[in-house]
């Protein structure tokens, strides 16, 4: 009820800010180094639109595909206003014509006969033609059409924003957003198999490919073997350990066995409940693999040692090992609950923290929970069939550790005053160093893409802003260790981002790790992106990741690690306070990418009403802005159909009668 007459609230995709998970552009073999033109562009977004976007919006978890860049297809309605005023006629009277003239209509059922016909009246618009044949008026028996007051064409829409690529052309594309609470990894790899599909069948006009620039499981699948190797290298490194300390093998593989079948039953339990194998829950999971054993080493040892006394007793090896396990089993389930414990405060947590470490501490309590079981359970088992039991006797590396720790320990109990005194002090030099430790909210990830946000002054054209990203592109393929740069800039007709037509976020694809020049890493290369961009006048540079952006601006609505915001009435006493906190800023060591937010600068073009002369010829305020409206921005009056394609019809004066004040100034 607040919002102004005729702006109507559209739900927007039910998505997150995290959830652009894949990015496109349509391409074609024969494109070369040429940029396309506006005819070509118009003829890949309609593909984007009509084609591409119906294929991916069907795969499950997808949200919306939005479409960007090129120019989208509309039916142009230009009315002569000399010619309106030489037939007596307004622009509403255009306007109101080509929507009552694009309909169709039911008319019942008529019985014929034997037989029963459906009755249909059709009136659609199906082309240019229609659309000038329409009558607006007659006049002495002469019929006046739209096309004695209008020229009708097809052209292209206001644009709002465009895809620059490689700084060579224009192109068009699409982002894959994913739903809320989706999961990116299934729902990009559904993605690509479509993307695979189509390429392979052919299933686009004029050879076009649908080519990916960014892909979020890229990230993910690397991030994921990093931690599914340092989760192997860690159960290695276990297993090696407890031979080297147990010196009985067939004890070492019954504590093994733990170390196997505890993840297994976590990744079971997990799945049971929705816990998915993220980034946290596998690190959790490697946290935890040092102390899964920690329970069956316990019973394991125990065991070893009461079969060994019992060796010649007669009574069953069940028993014993029953005993031992009894033995030892409050002990365990008293350190394995304690450590539990632990994490109990990371599960309560809500929000952003608790989406990001309470998969991580759930994990941790259920493998150990697993571990519990089977050390109570298999471990006995186990035991019981494997173990031939022997001595209690320390192995030659825990001997050899032995000596230096009696030792020390002697010196300790000798001294206990000098021993807690000297605790106290290491306790309270450690405390004050905490201070001066860095911190930070997540840890930074390369992520193997670079946003090199670029923001220009308010009041620039989108045709000077494209030149200028352009060119930028071009600097940025510049770079050693860059194989690709695609600058979204402003947004598109229907946007999910607003961002406006002076700024971009070009995301720009380095080479592996392994293809980089000698030297060369990403931070490397955001220094030679910083340089080459400062060339540009009058732009603020602002390098980020595309997660990270996303995430600070989640946050904070800024897209940057830290932000300053000033409050108050006066515009220019802000921006001056501001430009004092940059010079502040800019001397603080480690500081970069700093810039004021632009809020001023954008200019206007006003129409200030006079309402006296408009009273004495009886035209209303209202009367005003619709001409405005219509003339200059374009109404859409109806939409043409073109089989299942849909277009838009707007109604607006030629270039020539709306393109500078005085032409303005002169619309009747």
């Amino acid at each position: 009820e607040r919002l102004p007459p005729g702006v109507a609230p559209v739900l927007g995709p039910v998505s997150t800010g995290l959830g652009e998970v894949y990015q496109y552009t349509l391409d074609s073999p024969n494109d070369g180094d040429q940029a396309l033109s506006e005819e070509q562009l118009m003829e890949r977004r309609t593909i984007q639109d009509w084609v591409v976007r119906p294929l991916l919006r069907g795969i499950p978890g997808v949200a919306e595909i939005n479409s960007i860049g090129g120019h989208e297809r509309q039916y142009q309605v230009e009315v002569n206003p000399d010619r309106l005023h030489h037939y007596g006629l307004t622009l509403k009277d255009v306007y109101g014509a080509l929507t009552l003239n694009n309909a169709n209509a039911g008319g019942g059922k008529l019985p014929y006969y034997a037989q029963q016909y459906l009755i249909r009246g059709i009136g659609l618009i199906e082309s240019v033609e229609d659309i000038g044949d329409i009558v607006l008026k007659e006049a002495g028996g002469t019929p006046v059409f739209v096309r004695n007051v209008a020229a009708v064409s097809i052209g292209s829409a206001v644009r709002y924003g465009a895809v620059i690529k490689n700084g060579r052309t224009e192109s068009v594309g699409g982002i894959v957003m994913m739903i809320r609470g989706g999961n990116a990894k299934r729902i990009v790899t559904e993605v690509k198999d479509k993307v695979r599909e189509i390429n392979e069948q052919g299933m686009l006009p004029g050879g076009l490919q649908i080519v990916p620039y960014y892909d979020r499981t890229v990230l993910v699948d690397a991030a994921i073997h990093t931690v599914t190797k340092v989760l192997a290298e860690g159960i290695v490194l276990v297993v090696v350990v407890l031979f080297l300390y147990l010196g009985d093998i067939r004890s070492s593989l019954i504590v093994v066995a733990t170390l196997i079948v505890a993840p297994l039953v976590t990744f079971m339990v997990m799945n049971r409940y929705g816990l998915s194998a993220n980034l946290m829950s596998l690190g959790g999971l490697a946290i935890a693999i040092g102390i899964m054993v920690d329970g069956s080493v316990v019973v394991v040892e125990n065991a070893f040692r009461h079969l060994g006394e019992a060796k010649d007793s007669g009574e069953a090896r069940s028993v014993i090992v029953l005993r031992a396990a009894a033995e030892v089993g409050s002990p365990v389930l008293f350190g394995v609950g304690i450590i539990c414990l632990v994490f109990l405060p990371l599960m309560t947590l809500s929000g952003l923290e608790g989406k990001m470490f309470a998969p991580l501490a759930y994990t941790i309590a259920i493998a150990l929970f697993a571990s519990l079981v089977i050390s109570l359970t298999l471990s006995p088992v186990l035991c019981a069939y494997l173990l031939r039991g022997g001595a209690e006797h320390d192995t030659w590396i825990i001997a050899l550790m032995k000596r230096p720790y009696l030792r020390a320990l002697d010196f300790a109990l000798d001294r206990p005053r000098t021993v807690v005194v000297f605790a106290v002090l290491l306790l309270a030099g450690s405390l004050s160093l905490f201070p001066f430790l860095g911190t930070s909210f997540i840890p930074e990830m390369k992520e193997g893409s670079i946003v090199t946000g670029i923001n220009r002054v308010p009041s620039i054209s989108l045709d000077e802003s494209v030149a200028m990203e352009t060119e930028a592109m071009r600097l940025v393929m510049e770079v050693p260790g860059v194989v690709l740069a695609v600058s979204q800039l402003g947004r598109s007709e229907n946007p999910t981002d607003s961002q406006p037509e002076n700024e971009s976020t070009p995301i720009v694809t380095i080479a592996d790790r392994e293809q980089l020049p000698p030297g060369w890493d990403q931070d490397k290369i955001m220094d030679a992106l910083r340089e080459k961009l400062s060339v540009i006048p009058g732009v603020q540079i602002v390098m980020a990741q595309p997660i990270s952006d996303r995430v600070d601006e989640m946050l904070t609505g800024v897209r940057s690690d830290i932000a300053i915001k000033l409050f108050g009435d006066e515009l220019e006493a802000l921006k001056a306070t501001a430009d004092e906190i940059v010079k502040v800023v800019n001397s603080i060591p480690g500081s970069a990418d700093i810039r004021v937010e632009r809020l001023s600068g954008q200019q206007y073009l006003v129409v200030d009403v006079d309402r006296r002369t408009i009273a004495r010829y009886g035209i209303n305020v209202a009367d005003i802005n619709d001409v405005l409206e219509t003339a200059v921005a374009g109404r859409v009056s109806t939409e043409i159909y073109e089989g299942e394609r849909r277009f838009n019809a707007v109604v607006r004066f030629p270039p020539s009668f709306r393109s500078d004040p005085k032409a303005i100034g002169a619309i009747l």
